[in-house]
């Protein structure tokens, strides 16, 4: 864990190199899915089904690839009746927030004379990438595939690495009501979605989180499909102030270093003392956790202390532009308002990460990797296209076409101009 103070001579350009440096992407990643990838653009099912032998060591063939109705019934009835209680609550949240993000479709005749508008569809078909490994995530399941079912989406292809199905995962999927589940992941799932191969159809759009190699073959198929983000290692940043108990403190930071070695917890006080307690209550509770490991790998590479008034806080917050925020302060609404970069605000001692992560209805899937400088967190958009809309009759058309022709024949494009000045001379 590094140490930062911003009265340090050094700090900016020292926190600065600590913020650039590479987390968790090895090199020859990228090489390995090219070549992954044009397998299965060129072999189809029988690449997918060589490398989940080759990665996964499972032998599968195309009659054992799909989760059928009534494995996921049935994985779902093993699941615990407080955890489908817990999902099933979840969804709803998720799908109230979600519904709330509706767009209107749009019509008006402006002062031309010109009828203009947009209207807003559903994409047809999404596939939804779930991880498998490290843990169970049927939270994913949810945050992906109800705003893809709240805006109408007619088709929700859902890839998991196969072995043992979890039953809390097939729970989630039937929550959110997705019926196809294939049982392959990596970078071969995923471009077996956007390709097609054997049963599996191709998708419209990619989302979902995964490794390094399902990060390197969405950028890849970028174009071919549409995708949802780059997924990077999780982050997160909390301002807090000696008032907060530090167990609090220190569970919130490790709620994020458990995920993953490379993912990243960051704590801004201005209290030194209190930085220390935090310090000291990471360091106790991580020998608590069965994710212990992942989270020490984490906190001692790249967790970091920053000392700070607090009201510089949103300028450092908007430096990192983490993935989450939290405010644990009396007033959070003061600072977060000016925070202009995160993926996700929380607000006050009792809201942590976590809440937002399964059940405040807000979409867990966010920017990493400072990428919220550029970008939002999942949402009903992703799932819709707008088209615009455009009506001329011969009263707007002839207040239009003077501007088109001069245009038009400004860029030397003699075409578009004749589409418009032949209707000037008909009749």
């Amino acid at each position: 864990m590094r140490r930062f103070n911003v009265r340090d001579p050094s700090f900016e350009a020292a926190f600065a190199a600590f913020l650039d440096e590479r987390r968790g992407s090895p090199a020859d990643v990228d090489a390995a899915v090219a070549d992954i990838l044009q397998a299965v653009r060129l072999e189809g099912l029988q690449a997918v089904l060589r490398f989940a032998e080759l990665f996964d060591k499972v032998k599968l063939d195309a009659d054992r690839l799909r989760v059928g109705p009534e494995e996921i019934a049935r994985g779902a009835a093993q699941t615990d009746p407080k955890v489908r209680e817990a999902i099933d609550f979840a969804a709803a949240r998720i799908r109230a927030y979600h519904e709330r993000q509706r767009p209107a479709d749009q019509r008006f005749v402006d002062s031309a004379g010109v009828e203009l508008g947009w209207r807003w569809t559903a994409l047809e078909s999404v596939g939804i990438y779930v991880p498998g490994g490290r843990a169970a995530y049927p939270s994913t399941v949810l945050m992906n595939a109800v705003p893809a079912a709240v805006a109408g989406v007619e088709r929700i292809a859902m890839i998991t690495p196969p072995g043992r199905m979890e039953p809390v995962v097939l729970a989630a999927a039937q929550a959110a009501g997705v019926t196809e589940i294939w049982r392959v992941g990596g970078a071969h799932g995923v471009a077996a979605l956007a390709y097609g191969a054997g049963p599996i159809r191709p998708v419209d759009k990619i989302v979902g989180p995964g490794n390094a190699y399902v990060t390197a073959a969405k950028r890849r198929l970028y174009g071919v499909v549409g995708i949802d983000a780059l997924a990077g290692p999780s982050e997160i940043v909390v301002v807090a102030d000696g008032a907060n108990n530090p167990d609090w403190i220190a569970a919130d930071l490790l709620s994020q270093a458990e995920h993953d070695p490379a993912a990243q917890s960051i704590l801004i006080t201005d209290d030194e003392a209190f930085a220390a307690a935090v310090a000291q209550s990471v360091d106790r509770q991580i020998a608590t956790l069965k994710t212990g490991e992942d989270a020490r790998a984490s906190w001692d590479r790249h967790g970091a202390v920053v000392i700070a008034p607090l009201e510089q806080s949103p300028r450092l917050v908007n430096l990192i532009a983490p993935e989450h925020v939290e405010f644990a302060v009396d007033h959070p609404e003061l600072l977060a308002d000016r925070v202009r970069h995160a993926g996700a605000i929380f607000m006050g001692r009792y809201a942590p990460e976590a809440i937002g992560d399964y059940v405040a209805g807000s979409n867990h899937v966010l920017p990493t990797s400072r990428a919220a400088r550029f970008s939002s967190g999942l949402s009903l958009y992703d799932f819709l296209k707008r088209s615009s809309l455009i009506r001329c009759d011969a009263e707007a058309f002839a207040r239009l076409a003077g501007p088109t022709l001069a245009l038009a024949e400004a860029e030397g494009l003699p075409a578009h101009a004749r589409s418009v000045s032949i209707r000037l001379n008909h009749g």
